[in-house]
């Protein structure tokens, strides 16, 4: 597989992701989307599930969130799960 990050599936999937100006997915602080790369605060496209352990989930939609590039980087390898997301998906259509 070519590198994901460079194919043009992930680069929609990124702009998709840029266009809905969501806060950093690591610390919840806004990210200024005007910032462009190398620069700390700027977008970049956070893994949930990194993609050096979970490579089937490299350009799975679900498993892309926003995130600041310093948080992103220092994130590193491991997972870190934020309940805020679930607050993203809306209220449920009955309480289970």
């Amino acid at each position: 597989m070519a590198n994901a990050r460079s194919s043009r599936r992930f680069k929609k999937l990124a702009a998709n992701l840029r266009a809905q100006r969501r806060p950093c997915y690591l610390c919840d602080e806004p990210i200024d989307y005007t910032l462009e790369w190398p620069d700390p605060r700027s977008f970049s496209v956070e893994h949930i599930r990194p993609w050096s352990t979970h490579p089937e989930l490299r350009e799975d939609p679900g498993n892309l969130a926003a995130a600041h590039l310093t948080c992103n980087t220092s994130k590193g390898n491991a997972v870190r799960v934020n309940t805020r997301l679930d607050n993203l998906k809306g209220p449920t259509s009955r309480a289970w």
